[in-house]
């Protein structure tokens, strides 16, 4: 018998029947979407869809030449674009209460000091993640457009299409958000036991090439959206490490603390 099981169980009498558990699912699955449904009706009042679509469109736009403008290659473009950034944007205002219905649904199976862990990886998450998609508009997004505009020859006129453009901006918000997660990984990594402390400082070089392959790969073939996405995998893999110490220090198990 392992240690942990000689005192009481936690989790003893927390047992619930399965069709509780779907039912239950499924309610944290439609207090998701009304969240996500609200704030997609918000939106599409204020704003509106166009005005968020003229906003998502701002940076490219400031880079074009006088004149220029977006163009809708497809017939209903115009109207089914602005529509799915509203849904993304919708998606990204109502992530803390998606993730906190997760977060409701899974933690009366956790023990105490897992919970301990679970929620400030659920917080930190999400911000890190808005954080990369913020880095990745008010800043990449210039820079990128600015360094294109003026490598492009000048008897080219640009007009990028609507749709193109979305995709785009999805892959590189997706890409930085991601990105921006990786002191996330380090710390689950550590935390779990697959890697120690000091092995992830000894595989600190290899990371800094592995950052700048990624980086290569998910953004565009230039210099600055490369050292953009790198450089801050680079820093945060560091803070990774530091943060990764404090959570092993401050969410062991009881058994582990009396062992200790």
């Amino acid at each position: 018998m392992s240690s942990h099981n000689t005192g009481p169980d936690e989790l003893e009498g927390t047992e619930q029947p399965f069709v509780s558990h779907l039912i239950e699912l499924r309610d944290r699955l439609i207090r998701a979407l009304i969240a996500v449904g609200i704030c997609f009706g918000v939106l599409t009042l204020w704003p509106g869809p166009s005005g968020l679509y003229d906003l998502l469109a701002a940076p490219l736009v400031a880079n074009l030449p006088k004149g220029a403008t977006l163009i809708a290659t497809n017939v209903i473009s115009p109207f089914l674009v602005p529509l799915k950034i509203t849904l993304m944007a919708a998606f990204l205002l109502a992530l803390p209460v998606v993730l906190y219905q997760v977060w409701a649904f899974v933690a009366p199976g956790l023990y105490t000091h897992e919970k301990k862990l679970v929620l400030p990886l659920v917080v930190s998450s999400t911000l890190l993640f808005l954080v990369g998609v913020a880095f990745c508009y008010f800043f990449v997004f210039g820079k990128v457009f600015q360094f294109i505009q003026n490598f492009a020859p000048k008897s080219i006129t640009a007009a990028p299409d609507i749709e193109a453009y979305l995709s785009f901006v999805l892959t590189m918000f997706i890409a930085f958000g991601a990105a921006f997660e990786v002191p996330i990984v380090v710390v689950v990594l550590a935390r779990i036991g697959l890697v120690s402390i000091d092995k992830l400082k000894q595989f600190r070089s290899y990371f800094i090439v592995l950052a700048f392959i990624v980086a290569a790969v998910i953004t565009p073939p230039d210099i600055v959206s490369q050292l953009a996405l790198a450089i801050p995998m680079c820093l945060l893999y560091e803070v990774g490490i530091w943060a990764a110490q404090i959570f092993i220090k401050h969410t062991k198990a009881p058994e582990e603390e009396t062992s200790a």
